[in-house]
């Protein structure tokens, strides 16, 4: 009976379809089979999504009512505005900010002039269509972005340039539009110029001022909840594009400022990151794509040879234009022809603010259908020009990047994070992604170290479950992790193995001796911390980490280095990883270090011409390190770089460095960096002989009275 009912249902299906539940069903479908099938014909999926679209739309075989995605794909055009800005490289932004002002310049004047002429002298349309379609020629929208993001080319100068001049054409045609509407509608007064630039001048300051500081207050207070996270995330994103549309302009601007706002604030190598780009590519992203394809008819080709020259012309037009903007981009700048391809694939795709532009034209009778339905075809064709330009262009991009990098060193990057408790999990995971470069294939390596007593069988259960949650976290961001577990007779010893054993380049430590007992600190100071222990037989860069907040949530990393820092053999090494991490978090970088040491760092940039805003500062004393207390605010990152004893940079005020950072700076993110170091050897060093043969001794002498002490105070308290 259920089987003959089901039959039923089918038979009385009617196209088009008006049910939520079919047609998510079909569009899921589509989305899911379309990019495999047309993969097998080397064309890419965007076309495959948007050809999709005019299939099942009110212009193919109308299996699906006409605006019923109406809503996801708005959202999925604001998605990839969104995502734009949110990958940015903001160095690299703000480096080229003056690139994407002439790329802006000449994507917005160069369409416009052209199409003024060809549509006033060619076509003969009055002043107010010519102005109208004028501008409609300088929209452009980054409908092949996402291919570009799959390629891993998004942080290219050609890229970043390209998405910069997207914003300053569409900006400035959107207000041209505003201002053909206003004058249509016989608005065009002083008031209405007031009205617009004050209201713009609100909307970008709230944007961009007030949405940091209410996300970096939320990520501080909400800590765990990742759900809420990307929740909050999405809600800022469509407030903003409300905003945008309050203030007078498209949507798509208020989406791309919300990712430039928040970028720093969602590292890229972050969970949440991976949440977003996930939800955008598998739902938001190809719902747009599809609702392109559903605008297209193609039957107005035979509508006559009026429509048919208006079709062509315009499309034309568009595409000659975008070329002639890439490639006076090109000739100023000296990009390569790939460069200048990537540039002209991502400006020459017509979409969103196109269909704006035209629609709001057609119904206020500025333009006719003719011109509607050519809009349309200039849609298709440029899309899939754009796509399969993009396509090319950018793997050609991503291999010449790839074979551009640095020879990095034989060794292979290895970083292993000792995990004792599952609330230190999650910050100490995060940090050691960051700080790991993106581009190895070796995973992050958690460990969990079981002391070896008559405990060791009923420990071993809940430190699985602690290896089980950390490889799950991990994984939310696709990285790898491969997780460790070992019986020693103590936690140093652990950690001492395992490093040796796997090869380790880099220890991620908690700040686990600071909540001992008073006992464990008295016998601490007589036979060492974890810490101490660790430092004396672990070699590679070692970093102690105290977190308090997530590290997105920071605005300055400072770093404080000793006097000679530069002469120790891991330098070069741990700079790299605060570069990294300053820009995976998005904050401005500080360095406390003596003149030599800055010299080297940047003869450092120099040699690999890497672009990191740095600002130095005098330093050459580290005893006065807490004079730079005044320089730090409470959303800073604290990074000291300490020494082993014997090395070049060492002092004996940094013996006591955990301590004093701990009282000092007890509510901010503090990181401790002992560098790579070989097994010192204390001539070499530059130690004298006197200090090789009495320092030691007296240093035991001191550890054994204490020692004595201890005994008689237990001794008494027994009797």
């Amino acid at each position: 009976m259920n089987v003959l009912n089901g039959i039923k249902l089918l038979i009385d299906i009617k196209l088009p379809l008006k049910d939520p539940i079919p047609i998510f069903s079909l569009v899921l479908f589509i989305i899911l089979l379309a990019p495999i099938i047309l993969r097998k014909f080397r064309i890419p999926s965007i076309i495959g999504l948007i050809l999709a679209g005019m299939a099942i739309g009110d212009h193919g075989f109308k299996i699906i009512e006409k605006g019923s995605i109406d809503l996801f794909g708005k959202a999925g055009l604001l998605y990839i505005m969104f995502l734009a800005g949110l990958e940015l490289d903001m160095t690299e932004f703000r480096k080229n900010r003056n690139r994407s002002l002439v790329f802006g310049a000449f994507t917005f004047f160069i369409p416009l002039i052209l199409g003024y002429v060809i549509c006033m002298y060619v076509l003969h349309f009055n002043f107010m269509a010519t102005l109208l379609v004028s501008s409609m020629f300088a929209t452009h929208t980054l409908v092949a972005y996402p291919l570009a993001s799959r390629l891993g080319i998004t942080k290219n100068e050609a890229v970043t340039v390209a998405v910069g001049g997207t914003i300053i054409t569409d900006t400035a045609v959107l207000v041209i539009l505003a201002i053909i509407t206003g004058a249509a509608a016989g608005n065009l007064n002083t008031q209405f110029w007031i009205r617009l630039s004050v209201s713009l001048v609100v909307f970008a300051t709230i944007i961009l001022w007030i949405f940091p500081m209410i996300g970096r207050w939320f990520f501080k207070k909400i800590k765990d909840d990742k759900t809420s996270h990307f929740i909050f995330v999405l809600a800022l994103v469509f407030l903003a594009a409300f905003l945008a549309e309050l203030a007078g302009v498209e949507g798509i601007i208020g989406a791309f400022l919300a990712g430039l706002a928040l970028n720093q604030l969602i590292p890229h190598t972050s969970p949440l990151m991976n949440r977003i780009e996930f939800t955008g590519n598998a739902l938001f992203i190809p719902f747009f794509l599809i609702s392109v394809g559903m605008l297209v008819d193609l039957r107005v080709l035979l509508k006559g040879p009026e429509a048919l020259l208006i079709a062509g012309v315009l499309t034309a037009m568009a595409l000659v234009s975008k070329y002639l903007a890439a490639f006076f981009t090109q000739l100023s700048f000296g990009y390569t022809p790939t460069q200048r391809n990537v540039i002209f694939g991502l400006s020459s795709s017509h979409a969103a603010a196109t269909i704006a532009v035209i629609l709001i034209g057609f119904n206020m009778g500025i333009i006719n259908e003719h011109v509607l339905n050519g809009t349309v075809v200039l849609i298709l064709i440029t899309c899939l020009a754009g796509s399969f330009v993009t396509e090319s262009a950018g793997r050609k991009l991503a291999i010449i990047e790839a074979e551009s990098k640095p020879v990095t060193a034989e060794t292979p990057e290895r970083v292993l994070v000792p995990i004792s408790r599952q609330g230190h999990m999650e910050p100490l995971l995060d940090f050691a992604l960051m700080i790991k470069d993106p581009d190895t294939s070796t995973p992050i390596y958690p460990l969990a170290v079981v002391q070896d007593d008559e405990e060791a069988k009923q420990k071993i259960p809940l430190t699985n479950k602690i290896m089980e949650a950390a490889v799950m976290y991990a994984g939310a961001t696709e990285s790898k992790v491969q997780a460790v577990t070992r019986i020693d007779l103590n936690v140093s010893d652990g950690i001492a193995r395992a490093a040796k054993e796997l090869m380790i380049t880099d220890v991620v430590l908690g700040w686990t001796d600071k909540n001992n007992s008073t006992t464990e600190r008295l016998f601490g100071s007589i036979f060492g911390t974890t810490l101490d222990n660790v430092l004396q037989s672990v070699w590679e860069t070692i970093y102690v980490c105290d977190f308090h907040y997530p590290l997105n949530a920071t605005k300055k990393l400072v770093l404080v280095m000793p006097k000679n820092a530069e002469y120790e053999i891991g330098f070069l090494h741990y700079i790299q990883k605060i570069f990294l991490l300053s820009k995976q978090i998005g904050a401005k970088l500080m360095i406390c270090c003596h003149t030599n040491t800055q010299k080297a760092i940047a003869a450092y940039l120099q040699q690999f011409k890497l672009s990191i805003e740095i600002n130095f500062k005098q330093f050459d004393n580290i005893e006065e390190l807490l004079l730079l207390a005044k320089d730090i605010t409470k959303n800073d990152l604290v990074m000291v770089v300490a020494a082993r004893k014997g090395t070049l940079s060492y002092r004996p005020y940094l013996d006591g460095m955990p301590g004093r950072l701990s009282r000092h700076f007890p509510a901010h993110n503090i990181v401790l960096i002992y560098p790579e170091q070989q097994e010192i050897d204390y001539i070499e060093a530059g130690v004298q002989p006197e200090d090789l043969t009495l320092a030691p001794i007296q240093e035991q002498l001191a550890n054994l009275n204490k020692l004595g002490k201890a005994v008689r105070r237990i001794l008494k308290g027994k009797r």
